[in-house]
């Protein structure tokens, strides 16, 4: 392997809010690399050699955070994965202190989940190292749909200029968050597709377009993104039942017909099957790339580490 000179200007990363479009294309372009380094017989490299990452989720996660730890590993860091409900957090220490206590260790990394809004960003002001926001509360979760952007591209051939329909449980999802976020960056048209109980009017002041059937929102689409129903954030009945929330709003391939002929499938998991998508369907490697999200999770968090923790002057991997 050999690199090529690149820039990118975060020091943490926080959301897809704030992030340049050019640091998004960056972090595309060496996950690109990653991606094919994965897929060799070698997959380690020495670029976070001697440096230390914690891994710190104050919610219950399989994918993001062992994709995280895969991806420090892989890169040559020190990992710890910090188990929050048998650490000082569960006897009432505060995030600050607890932040306070980890940045006396003298990490490079620090990155973080957790069920408020707002929090992984307070974290980031009290610590020296980079920080990466696995997901906080409704907010955002900017490394899913920076994957997501990857499927994409590798999948279609692009990553703007696209129709996709992002469909089902927008009131609770911080990934249809930061996907709109940075699909709408990338000139593309989103619209969002689910009953009027999970999606807030807040929505379409970011340029989304909103449907509430499944017909008209996927009508010549080119990407549909469900998402899973998050039962475990909604007080109060959202949906009458699973059954008739998948019969309007679960996707088929009934449903999907009305799309385009060549659209992708996508969900950013765990899938509920039978009530956000038909399992035949999930598992359709003609249409679905439901498991290329997943590989594309680890390339992508490789990226964003590496991009986080190396000069101003960066570098990608090239063959």
């Amino acid at each position: 392997m050999r690199f090529r000179s690149m820039t990118f200007s975060a020091r943490h990363l926080l959301g897809i809010e704030s992030m340049p479009a050019a640091d998004i294309l960056t972090i595309l372009d060496l996950a690109d690399s990653y991606a094919e380094l994965n897929r060799g017989q070698f997959k380690r490299t020495s670029i976070l050699e001697g440096m230390t990452q914690i891994n710190m989720f104050f919610e219950n996660s399989t994918r993001t955070q062992a994709s995280f730890e895969l991806a420090g590993k892989r890169l040559g860091a020190d990992v710890m994965n910090l188990h929050v409900a048998t650490s000082s957090v569960g006897k009432g220490e505060t995030l600050i202190d607890t932040a306070m206590t980890l940045n006396a260790m003298r990490p490079d990394l620090l990155v973080v989940r957790h069920p408020m809004s707002g929090a992984v960003n307070l974290l980031a002001q009290k610590v020296d190292c980079a920080v990466v926001n696995a997901g906080d509360g409704r907010h955002e979760h900017p490394t899913q749909a920076l994957l997501d952007a990857l499927t994409i591209r590798r999948s279609t051939g692009r990553v703007s200029g696209l129709t996709v329909a992002i469909c089902g449980d927008i009131q609770h999802s911080r990934v249809a968050r930061s996907n709109l976020l940075l699909l709408s960056k990338m000139q593309n048209r989103v619209r969002l597709v689910g009953p009027r109980t999970l999606i807030p009017d807040a929505f379409g002041e970011l340029g989304a377009d909103i449907f509430h059937d499944m017909e008209s929102g996927l009508k010549d689409v080119d990407i549909v993104m469900m998402l899973r129903l998050q039962e475990e954030r909604m007080s109060g009945a959202f949906v009458p039942s699973l059954r008739e929330y998948f019969h309007l709003f679960g996707l088929d391939s009934e449903k999907l017909a009305v799309a385009n002929p060549a659209a992708i499938v996508m969900h950013p998991g765990p899938m509920n099957r039978g009530v956000e998508i038909d399992g035949t369907l999930a598992d359709d490697i003609n249409r679905s790339v439901i498991s290329s999200q997943v590989e594309m999770g680890v390339a992508v968090r490789m990226a964003v580490l590496h991009l986080l923790t190396t000069a101003s002057t960066r570098s990608e991997l090239t063959d």
